[in-house]
């Protein structure tokens, strides 16, 4: 079995970086402590913006409650190592194996995602924020100590690496529910959550080439199981954006009518474009409340206040379908997986940028070949064939998150995250 490349606790800089999936068990715990100091800051973006002990938001298909996102947090960890005691066998853990009780009696009722309906979230008899945040640092602590007692390979450290991700993936979702309910954030956040602008550069010719994508079966560090397996691609030679697609050149898109051309559309995309003028009242992007053609301007709500977008940062909190209509208005089309991937690997010194936003491929989230799912079953397989693989990462993603390697996937009419898209010549 492959030993973990360990990590000292004289690295810090290991801590939020994409390395840690090597990283050993000091790097690891400073990681947990860190990722939970995050969340609980978030939530008192959330105390600060809403009133009550149980932080109330109303029901939307894409946000949960605070207070379910936090005790879920903590549900998790226990689950997968506290509680499991098959946690050293890491990846090769099976699920069904018997659980220790948790410290708290209605746990698996309240925060167990696989069987706890979304909807049904709001109706459960949930403890308040201050019992939440308690039940979040009895978990890590529990979780410090097993670490310090882990053996320090890959196996031995898999469940840790997991809960680090999920909990910045979750950490990510809190800063979408705060956009998505227009709750305010404090200036520093405010300030970090914001994609820069970036100086167009020119499109990049990358040379045909046999590219392997996913992970070898034995690579070392932590793979998400959606990225393991080995897919070898012939890829013919291709020119891809160096950026995002800019908000000024999406403007020119909606200057020539773009939200009115069923012919931009695919029938998906159209219907999807009817719906949501109907029910939310929007020809546009969401959050968009004023697109000034003759000057370019995008005011667009960012955290509950209205602000004028530069037409150098990229467009953002685009649905997948409103990608489709603007390539077929500009004559590209969306990069395949397989070329994001060799983009990001090979023409960074060449200035593929990325990282600002999530970007949309044009590939459908399937497995790679000899796909195995891992002990938290429901993390892929259920999505596979519905959802579009995203690559990247946003400004509002840990740079740990942020590997060339990782595979994120939304249904095509998401558009509440910090999405956007870039282009490739047909």
């Amino acid at each position: 079995m492959p030993t973990s490349s360990s990590a000292p606790g004289d690295n810090p800089g290991l801590i939020d970086s994409p390395r840690i999936r090597q990283g050993g068990r000091d790097v690891l715990s400073l990681a947990l402590m860190d990722a939970s100091n995050h969340t609980l800051h978030l939530l008192t973006q959330f105390q600060q913006a809403l009133p009550g002990a149980a932080l109330q938001v109303p029901f939307l298909p894409t946000v949960n409650p605070p207070v379910w996102e936090v005790g879920h947090l903590a549900w998790f960890q226990e689950r997968w190592i506290g509680r499991n005691l098959l946690r050293h066998l890491g990846d090769q853990c099976d699920p069904r194996g018997t659980l220790l009780p948790s410290i708290e009696a209605s746990a698996d009722r309240w925060w167990d995602s696989s069987q706890v309906a979304h909807a049904s979230r709001w109706q459960l008899d949930l403890p308040d924020v201050t019992a939440c945040r308690q039940y979040l640092l009895q978990t890590l602590e529990s979780t410090l100590e097993l670490l310090e007692r882990a053996e320090e390979t890959d196996a031995g450290l898999y469940f840790y690496r997991l809960c680090l991700f999920h909990e910045d993936m979750h950490a990510e979702a809190l800063v979408n529910a705060m956009q998505t309910l227009g709750l305010s954030l404090d200036r520093p956040l405010l300030k970090a959550f914001s994609p820069p602008p970036v100086a167009a550069r020119e499109a990049l010719l990358v040379p045909a080439c046999r590219w392997q994508l996913g992970s070898a079966a034995g690579a070392p560090g932590f793979i998400f199981d959606n990225e393991a397996g080995v897919q070898e691609v012939q890829v013919p030679e291709f020119e891809i954006d160096a950026q995002p697609v800019s908000w000024a050149q999406f403007v020119e898109f909606v200057d020539d009518g773009g939200y009115d051309r069923p012919e931009l559309w695919s029938p998906g995309g159209w219907q999807w474009l009817q719906d949501i003028s109907r029910l939310e009242g929007r020809r546009g992007p969401r959050y968009v409340e004023q697109i000034g053609v003759a000057s370019g301007a995008v005011m667009q709500t960012r955290f509950g206040q209205p602000q004028r977008m530069q037409g150098t940062q990229p467009a953002m909190h685009m649905s997948w379908w409103e990608a489709e209509a603007w390539f077929c208005w500009a004559g590209r089309r969306l990069p395949f997986e397989v070329e994001w991937d060799i983009a990001a690997h090979t023409a960074a010194r060449r200035g593929f940028r990325w990282g600002d936003v999530w970007e949309w491929t044009g590939s459908m989230f399937a497995p790679y070949p000899g796909f195995k799912p891992g002990p938290y079953v429901d993390y892929s397989q259920p999505w596979f064939g519905t959802h579009k693989v995203l690559r990247g990462g946003s400004f509002a993603t840990r740079a740990r998150m942020k590997s060339p390697k990782y595979r994120n996937f939304y249904r095509p009419e998401r558009d509440d995250v910090f999405c956007g898209f870039r282009s490739c010549s047909l």
